[in-house]
């Protein structure tokens, strides 16, 4: 772990470890989030953060670092139910990124073979993308592993332990729920279903995954150059979903009250999508520079927007332009974007 110190000066500073993962963050706050919520196993727990690695070699790009932003759901079920669980959330995940852009080619599974299983897993799989360098490297975007009951259960631990402590103490309001002997799944980290009449420490589901490689994933198999009419076009093929900006919005040119025409309708379409508004250099130029940002509609106010109120609209791909009426611009873009 990265070890770091906190205090004013070095005689009076206390060790600090920063945390290599996002999960056990949510393990603790299990009994928190059962109180207050009152949910019912199965449920999930998803957390975003930055987590810290106190790596020897950081000179692998983005894939050894010691800072770096995890993506994590911790998903509590019965145990006996896990297996069935674990296909489930493989499934799901794998088609999340399929849905969000990722060619099916440059996608696999990589299981964990017996030897290299994490000592808490009962099973482990690596979702893995082929990066285009050198000669093209399988590298690890997210991992999938069903982690048994095994954190609750040292979190459990942990916390007979420290309320032994504070029972010595003589300090009894600070003691949670007692663990009798070695009886876990009674515990207050354990889960009492009240229709089957049985209680239990559940089994956690997890996948997990590094942003910041996904990211670049998404970034690599978006990007395109194509030749359109002897000039080369850059673009990112972004799914609508992840493309930063959804729309641009022009005015063709600067005069015959175009600019005005093309700000009201930025007005209007910004309180539902991310919108941008161009109006220097010739239009080409501006649709060139949304194909690079990947923006997936371009909306053109021109002279005959002045005399029927439609506008034309360009799809990102195919760069085919339709009319559309600017009252039904909201719902046109809502339906193309999926929203």
């Amino acid at each position: 772990m990265f070890e770091t110190q906190m205090g004013a000066n070095v005689d009076d500073s206390m060790t600090l470890y920063l945390r290599p993962e996002t999960a056990q963050g949510i393990f603790a706050n299990f009994k928190n989030v059962l109180d207050t919520t009152r949910v019912k196993i199965p449920f999930g727990i998803a957390q975003i953060g930055k987590s810290f690695r106190n790596e020897v070699t950081t000179k692998a790009f983005i894939f050894r670092t010691r800072e770096f932003e995890q993506a994590e759901i911790e998903f509590f079920c019965e145990p006996g139910t896990d297996e069935q669980w674990y296909e489930h959330w493989k499934e799901t995940r794998f088609n999340w990124y399929l849905n969000l852009g990722i060619k099916k080619e440059n996608l696999r599974f990589r299981n964990h073979e017996a030897d290299e299983l994490a000592h808490y897993a009962k099973a482990c799989v690596d979702v893995e993308y082929k990066f285009p360098f050198g000669s093209g490297d399988w590298q690890e975007l997210e991992g999938i592993a069903n982690r048994t009951d095994y954190d609750l259960r040292q979190h459990q631990r942990g916390m007979k332990t420290l309320n032994e402590w504070f029972e010595k103490k003589g300090d009894l309001s600070k003691i949670e729920l007692k663990v009798e002997g070695d009886d876990y799944s009674k515990g207050p980290l354990s889960y009492f279903d009240d229709q089957e009449k049985k209680r239990f420490i559940p089994y956690v589901i997890e996948p997990s995954a590094g942003v910041d490689r996904s990211a670049l994933a998404f970034l690599v198999d978006a990007y395109d150059e194509e030749e359109v009419r002897g000039e080369k076009r850059n673009l990112l093929r972004f799914s609508a979903a992840l493309a930063p900006i959804k729309v641009g919005i022009f005015p063709l040119v600067k005069k015959d009250g175009m600019p005005e025409i093309a700000r009201k309708i930025y007005d209007d379409l910004k309180k539902y999508f991310h919108c941008f508004y161009d109006e220097k250099g010739a239009v080409g130029r501006r649709y060139r520079r949304q194909d690079e940002a990947g923006t997936p509609f371009c909306i053109t106010v021109d002279g005959q927007t002045t005399q029927d109120n439609t506008v034309t609209v360009r799809e990102r791909d195919s760069m085919e332009q339709v009319r559309v009426s600017t009252n039904q611009l909201k719902n046109y873009l809502c339906e193309k974007l999926d929203m």
